[in-house]
């Protein structure tokens, strides 16, 4: 515990490794809303927000397993790179079509490595229509996205499941 009068206690949630809130702060700073992209065991979670003082407001959510409305394969991995991207694409597309055009990308405390499901789903958001600010070196390669190294009958399944999510969402 902190006990002189230089020192002072951590946030809560800083010390449970839940909230970086300089990164937070600086991207609150930028007014525009943040798309929200959390890796979870199961699933990707991509999600619109923005700033109230109540707390975050959520505009839209998609997670991976709204991928099976749109004919994704029930067995397939719902947090793999090609799943992040379709995720990200769907929450785009979603995001359009209900007047938002620009973001800010939020990864939170993950790792920001080049070509990681995170910017999977940033790709799938820019392919969409969304303008985020990014690095063209970060995202991953279209070799990826299209799941050739998982399988090759993945491939098929995307382009059918891209197809349903620009028709749902026009």
């Amino acid at each position: 515990m902190a006990h002189g009068k230089r020192q002072r206690n951590n946030y809560r949630r800083r010390l449970e490794s839940k909230t970086d809130y300089h990164r937070r702060l600086r991207l609150l700073k930028s007014g525009l809303p943040r798309a929200v992209v959390r890796v979870s065991n199961t699933q990707i979670t991509c999600q619109l927000t923005n700033y109230s003082k109540e707390g975050d407001k959520v505009v839209t959510s998609m997670t991976g397993a709204d991928l099976q409305k749109h004919g994704y394969p029930n067995d397939a991995s719902k947090k793999s790179v090609p799943a992040s991207y379709l995720t990200g694409f769907a929450l785009g597309k979603k995001a359009v079509s209900n007047g938002i055009n620009e973001a800010v990308l939020d990864i939170g405390l993950s790792t920001a490595s080049s070509g990681s499901r995170v910017f999977g789903a940033l790709k799938g958001m820019i392919d969409a229509g969304l303008e985020i600010p990014h690095g063209e070196g970060v995202l991953p390669s279209d070799e990826r996205i299209n799941g050739e190294h998982i399988s090759d009958s993945l491939s098929k399944v995307l382009d059918k499941t891209k197809k349903s999510i620009e028709g749902a969402f026009k």
